[in-house]
This record gives C-alpha cells, sequence and structure tokens, in this order.
C-alpha cells in the first residue's frame, strides 16, 4: 500500500520516447492505493514502451515513496498545529519532483533554495559572535537590507539564543536538535512572536512527540534523502496484442 506521486510525470517519460503511446491514468496524484491495484494502463507500440519502462517506473516509485513516507509522518502529527516540511537535501536534478511528493503525501515545503528566503544558519551565528559582532545588531542589521517581502529564519542550537534572535527581527526560530523538553521551554519563551521551527533527529518514532510540544514547523530531511521507493511495476502479465515496431 502506498500513496500515489508521478503519474504525470510517469506519462511523460512515456510520450517522449514515442508521442504515439498513451498512457490511461486510473489514479491522481495523492491517491492512496493498495497492494495488487492498478495505477495506469500504457498502451502502444511495444518498442517504445520498453524503452520508456525504465525511466518511467524509477521516477514514479521514487516520487510515490516519498509520498507515502511523508504521509506516515503527517499521520502522527494528526491534532497537533505542527505542519510536517521538507528540506533542501535533495536527489540532484530530482528537487522539483520530490518536492511534488512531498506536497501529494500531505506534507509542506521548506524554502527551495538559498534566495527563497534568508536564514542564519548555526555557523553563521558562530563566525558573528566569535568576531564579537552582537547578534541582535547583526541580524537587524541584515534586516535592514532585506526586501520587506522577504522571510527571515534564525537557526539557534541554544535556548540562550532565543531572545537575542527574537530582538533581531526573526521571522522564524529554528529550534535544532533540541530535546523534547527543550522544545517545549522553547515554544513557551517565543510565546507567539514568531513561528517555531523544530528540525534534527526527527523520525517516525519521535515525530508525535515533537508536535506535541506545539511547535508550528517540522523539518524532516529523511522525507526526500532516506525514503525507500515504493514497489510499483510494468506488468508483462497484463501485456496482449504486442507488437515490436
Amino acid at each position: 500500500p502506498g500513496i500515489l506521486s508521478g503519474i504525470e510525470v510517469f506519462a511523460a517519460a512515456f510520450r517522449l520516447i514515442d508521442a504515439r503511446i498513451e498512457v490511461d491514468r486510473l489514479r491522481r496524484d495523492g491517491a492512496a492505493f493498495e497492494a495488487g491495484d492498478v495505477l495506469a494502463r500504457v498502451h502502444g507500440p511495444a518498442r517504445g514502451i520498453l524503452t520508456a519502462e525504465r525511466v518511467a517506473l524509477n521516477l514514479v516509485q521514487r516520487m510515490s515513496g516519498i509520498a507515502a513516507l511523508t504521509a506516515r509522518y503527517v499521520a502522527e502529527t494528526a491534532g497537533t498545529r505542527a505542519q510536517v516540511v521538507d528540506t533542501r537535501k535533495t536527489t540532484p536534478g530530482l528537487r522539483s519532483l520530490e518536492r511534488q511528493a512531498v506536497r501529494d503525501g500531505g506534507g509542506r515545503n521548506h524554502r527551495r533554495s538559498l534566495s527563497d528566503a534568508v536564514m542564519a544558519k548555526d555557523n553563521h551565528l558562530a563566525v558573528l559572535t566569535a568576531g564579537g559582532h552582537d547578534l541582535a545588531s547583526a541580524l537587524r542589521a541584515a534586516r535592514e537590507r532585506m526586501p520587506h517581502t522577504a522571510h527571515l529564519e534564525v537557526e539557534v542550537d541554544r535556548i540562550d539564543q532565543v531572545e537575542a534572535v527574537l530582538a533581531g527581527g526573526a521571522d522564524t526560530v529554528m529550534l535544532d536538535n533540541f530535546t523534547v523538553d527543550e522544545l517545549r521551554a522553547g515554544v513557551a519563551l517565543i510565546a507567539g512572536r514568531a513561528i517555531v521551527e523544530a528540525s534534527g533527529g526527527v523520525s517516525l518514532g519521535t515525530v508525535a512527540e515533537i508536535a506535541a510540544t506545539g511547535v508550528d514547523v517540522i523539518s524532516v530531511g529523511a522525507l526526500t534523502h532516506s525514503a525507500p521507493a515504493a514497489d510499483i511495476g510494468l506488468d508483462p502479465a497484463l501485456m496482449h496484442r504486442v507488437a515490436v515496431i
């Protein structure tokens, strides 16, 4: 069983090889399926079908695996305010497809690239403090150079950094590798002054407890870097009237 994602990509792989190949889509992206369900039927010249088969299946298997894993994370957070989001830990060249798969599984997308939002990570903060800079002042200076439409997210790895980050104008505070008790304390300290994101150490075994702390966002790299491929095949037993052209 799983969640379908990539049916249009599957169809495009055949169409690009031979425009005469037709794909009847029996399920839409985001639809649940059970073992043995037929998701699509492919009609056309056998040579083109067999040429495109592996690429088409690789893509739909990859995307459906991500969608299914995302759906499991989302289910674990039911009843909380937390949104499950992906990260930029994607397969080179496949980011757009993998991010679609996250959405098909009920998750949300984080920033797509470095230009989508300004993110000051722990290494940036370490450089600033090592250089003797006041953290709040440095963030405010960066904020003044940003367009009014831009979003500022700041990653912290200690709770004593939170007040300075808020004073610097952060829209989102990422609490990185915090324990559950530390996350709960961070949410209470921030108290609605910024979006609270939890990141690091998130798994299917921990995500429900993390969501229960009251965080707004949980970012999970595993959605795209560790999802197993779905077991989807092009069944030769269903082939009939085959002619190699």
